[in-house]
């Protein structure tokens, strides 16, 4: 931390710092990865913000996920910027951000315009070249009558009806030289500093690659994930035959009062889509193990619910079992670097009897199943008896059920192996996207509240550690799978404001998850509330609000 005293700074050098950025760049040697932005007193501060008064000062990295954010938001910004010097701005051209697959941001073109290589290749050029005139990314505050009037001049009607339900009377707009739009978070100070990146034709649209947060200056190559892609289309392309691809859309249905059947079409698609899993099952033949795997809050558990419906449907018998049931017991148990336990880890599994038991089954042999006791942190054995006939089939749920190491020793035929997530849902506007661990963590902080009576700021603090455990041994897997199901439901951020709002303002100011909560209390203003009543009662959102049929 930097502790500053504006009055010494200035008398030591003169009138030279004025700027949040040249405090920085006076202790960047210090650090060895970019300063990104800073916190003054406790509060997030651009770099490109005047220094004002005496103040304790901290600075934000590329590799904080706040400064990661900030270099993706820079580097949209960028490529917009660069796409309409390249096109000009007379109509119905514009550019969509649509998901992100590993450090590759999907990039379509709406209206007139096609993607092509060679519009790829310009556009491209545009920006190495608008990075080398390092031109100020500056923000000016107006009012929210005037910013509409801006963006409705300039046909960004997504930002008009986002901004309609905004109850501040002043927005904050970013803009370089002549062109203006609205982000939603925090910018670097100027186009020089968004170094890494790349641009290539991919699909339908562009792919805009930048590094992970880890290593922020090092741009890896694009790791094609065609099967996460195909899903993450597919969901895309529903909500714009729905017309409900932004925020302001999904508000409008709500104050239009037509979100009842918006939720019963979406839970209608979810079902159909449960449905056309259970009959790829059951056409394959011999699956005896349906393994499911999936990140923290994908919704598992009643996924697997649904689907055993689905398969009874065919006449099948499915049979639920837990990879939890066959952790090692706890002194067994590895630890990570900080010498906690590691329970993410496939180490912490007892990979050889969890294969002892399913091979047994296989054979039509009568096993006995353990328990795992999470009190007494050992496994324990209850009279819990399996033995498959001809139509019973084991519904395995875990996160490691797609890593081959896991059931090594059953055949590939007898396995059909299925990956959940929260993979995508609607966007803030055309160039803000809401990340999928955005909506993950609201629906884990709104569970561990109502089951565990786990308070916000615990489940925030612990979301990193559960973040690096799904990177390690959950999406390294997410291609081996048969099918991908997209967990998200595109109305159920409106239904979770009024769960998680009072939890995120309990977090005290001051604490390291203070920034993380006001980013999100930021983040659900943008939606106008649904009364959870009208969430059906077999829907995946009540695992997390409660209310469910299955016992979730």
């Amino acid at each position: 931390m930097a502790i500053l005293n504006i009055e010494g700074v200035k008398k030591e050098y003169a009138e030279k710092i004025t700027t949040f950025e040249q405090v920085a760049n006076e202790y960047q040697s210090k650090y060895d990865g970019t300063i990104a932005l800073v916190t003054e007193n406790g509060r997030i501060r651009e770099l490109f913000k005047r220094v004002s008064k005496d103040a304790n000062i901290d600075f934000i990295l590329l590799n904080n996920p706040i400064g990661h954010k900030t270099y993706a938001r820079s580097a949209i910004m960028l490529l917009v910027k660069a796409y309409y010097d390249v096109l000009g701005k007379k109509g119905d051209e514009r550019v969509m951000v649509e998901f992100v697959v590993g450090n590759g941001y999907y990039i379509t073109c709406k209206g007139s315009v096609k993607a092509s290589k060679e519009l790829c290749e310009k556009v491209k050029a545009r920006m190495q070249e608008l990075v080398k005139e390092n031109i100020p990314y500056m923000k000016e505050s107006m009012s929210k009558d005037d910013a509409i009037a801006l963006f409705a001049k300039n046909h960004l009607q997504d930002k008009v009806s986002l901004l309609k339900y905004r109850r501040s009377s002043s927005v904050n707009v970013y803009h370089l030289d002549d062109y203006y739009d609205y982000y939603y978070g925090y910018m670097l100070p100027s186009t020089g500093y968004v170094k890494w990146f790349d641009l290539i034709p991919y699909d339908e649209g562009f792919m805009l690659t930048i590094p992970y947060q880890k290593e922020p200056t090092t741009l890896r190559p694009f790791e094609d994930r065609p099967n996460l892609f195909k899903a993450l289309k597919s969901s895309s392309e529903w909500n714009e035959k729905m017309e409900v691809s932004t925020v302001g859309a999904l508000n409008d249905v709500i104050c239009r009062c037509e979100i009842n059947d918006l939720i019963l079409v979406q839970e209608a698609l979810q079902e159909r889509r449960i449905g056309e899993i259970a009959h790829d099952i059951v056409n394959r033949g011999g699956v005896k193990f349906v393994m499911i795997a999936g990140p923290s809050s994908s919704g598992k558990t009643t996924f697997s619910h649904r689907l055993s419906v689905e398969l009874r449907t065919y006449g099948l018998k499915p049979h639920p079992i837990g990879v939890d049931d066959y952790f090692v017991n706890r002194e067994d148990t590895p630890k990570d670097e900080n010498g906690d336990y590691n329970f993410e880890c496939l180490e912490a599994i007892d990979v050889e009897q969890f294969n002892k038991d399913m091979s047994a089954l296989l054979r039509g042999e009568r096993v006995e199943l353990p328990t795992f006791n999470f009190k007494a942190g050992k496994r324990e054995y209850k009279g819990n008896f399996k033995q498959l006939g001809p139509d019973d089939v084991l519904v395995i749920e875990g996160i490691h059920g797609l890593n081959p190491k896991m059931s090594y020793s059953l055949p590939d035929e007898s396995k059909y192996k299925i990956y959940i997530s929260a993979l995508t849902s609607i966007n803030i506007d055309e160039h803000n996207r809401i990340p999928t661990t955005d909506g993950r963590l609201l629906r884990r902080m709104v569970r561990d509240a109502r089951t565990r009576g786990t308070n916000a700021q615990t489940t925030i603090s612990m979301w990193p550690s559960v973040r690096r455990g799904e990177e390690e041994n959950i999406f390294p897997f997410q291609e081996n799978a048969d099918a991908m199901f997209n967990s998200i439901l595109i109305y159920e951020l409106a239904a979770f404001k009024t769960y998680a709002e009072p939890l995120l303002f309990d977090i005290p100011e001051g604490t390291p998850e203070y920034y993380e909560a006001k980013r999100l209390l930021r983040f659900l203003e943008y939606f106008v509330a649904i009364d959870p009543k009208v969430v059906p009662i077999n829907s995946i959102c009540r695992e997390f609000i409660g209310g469910s049929y299955f016992n979730v």
